[in-house]
C-alpha cells in the first residue's frame, strides 16, 4: 500500500486533471447537462434527479434498482467534478475514430459512407458482444437511419468520439 500522502496525491490528481482531457466548450456542455440533471439544483445528481430526468425524457418507470446501478457507477456523490471524471473514464475506452470508421467501411462496399441499418442491426446482434433488442432500438433511436434505411456511419464515429454532429 502506498504511502497516505502518496494515495492522497493519486487521488487528487485524478479528480483536478480531469478538466485537462477536454476542451472549454466541451466543458461547457457536460455543465449544462450536469444542471438540466440536476432537477432539484442542490449541486448533485442522485437517484430522484435520475427518475426525474427519465421523466422529463418520457421515461416514467424507470426501475430503482435501475437507478442505483447507475449512481452506484460513482465512487461517491455525483457533483460535477465526479460527472466529469465519469464521462472521462468512459471516453478514454472509445476506440479512436479511424479504428470504428475502419469498422464499418467493412460493411460499406461502395465506399458511400452509408451502411443499411438492417445489416448493422444483424451484426450487433449476433456477432462479438452482442445488443439486445433494446438497444438495438436505442441506437438508432439516437442515431435514426435515413428515409432509405442507410446508417452515415462517418456522422455516428464523429458523434461516438468527439460528441457532436460534424458541421
Amino acid at each position: 500500500m502506498a504511502p497516505r500522502r502518496a494515495r492522497k496525491r493519486a487521488e487528487g490528481t485524478a479528480s483536478s486533471n480531469v478538466f485537462s482531457m477536454f476542451d472549454q466548450s466541451q466543458i461547457q456542455e457536460f455543465k449544462e447537462a450536469f444542471t438540466i440533471m440536476d432537477q432539484n439544483r442542490d449541486g448533485f445528481i442522485d437517484k430522484e434527479d435520475l427518475r426525474d430526468t427519465f421523466a422529463a425524457l418520457g421515461r416514467i418507470n424507470v426501475k430503482n434498482e435501475e437507478l442505483e446501478a447507475m449512481v452506484k457507477e460513482a465512487p461517491g456523490p455525483i457533483n460535477f467534478t465526479v460527472f466529469l471524471t465519469m464521462f472521462g473514464e468512459k471516453l478514454k475506452g472509445t476506440d479512436p475514430e479511424e479504428t470504428i470508421l475502419h469498422a464499418f467501411k467493412v460493411f460499406d462496399t461502395e465506399g458511400k459512407g452509408f451502411v443499411k441499418a438492417d445489416v448493422i442491426k444483424e451484426k450487433l446482434m449476433t456477432q462479438a458482444d452482442r445488443f439486445s433488442e433494446e438497444e438495438v432500438k436505442q441506437m438508432f433511436a439516437a442515431f435514426p437511419p435515413d428515409v432509405c434505411g442507410n446508417l452515415d456511419y462517418r456522422n455516428l464515429c464523429h458523434i461516438i468520439t468527439h460528441g457532436e454532429e460534424k458541421d
